[in-house]
């Protein structure tokens, strides 16, 4: 198996993890969405940005960009529909400040 390429992630999410009201014990099983998963996300979906821009701003391949974000937008519905922490942490990436 090669190793992954290094993603270039300009929105550092720090501590985020996004907890369901729900009754002691539900829930607790977390879903870990990483770093480049929520940079995709966040240039596709919230930012607009197109398959090849992002993958232009992450500096990986456009197809990289498209199995990231199917892989997000699964374990994001995973959480939402099992009612499940979700929490954003490691990944292969590197954190850049603007361009």
């Amino acid at each position: 198996m090669r190793p992954k390429k290094t993603r270039w992630v300009k929105c550092d999410p720090s501590e985020r993890c996004f907890k369901p009201q729900a009754k002691s014990g539900q829930g607790a099983q977390g879903i870990v969405l990483s770093l480049d998963e929520f940079e995709a996300i966040r240039l596709l979906d919230y930012e607009g940005l197109s398959q090849t821009q992002a993958a232009k701003e992450m500096r990986v391949h456009r197809s990289t960009v498209s199995r990231i974000a199917t892989v997000a937008r699964y374990k994001i519905a995973k959480a939402l529909v099992q009612i499940k922490t979700l929490k954003i942490e490691g990944g292969c990436c590197k954190i850049v400040k603007g361009r």
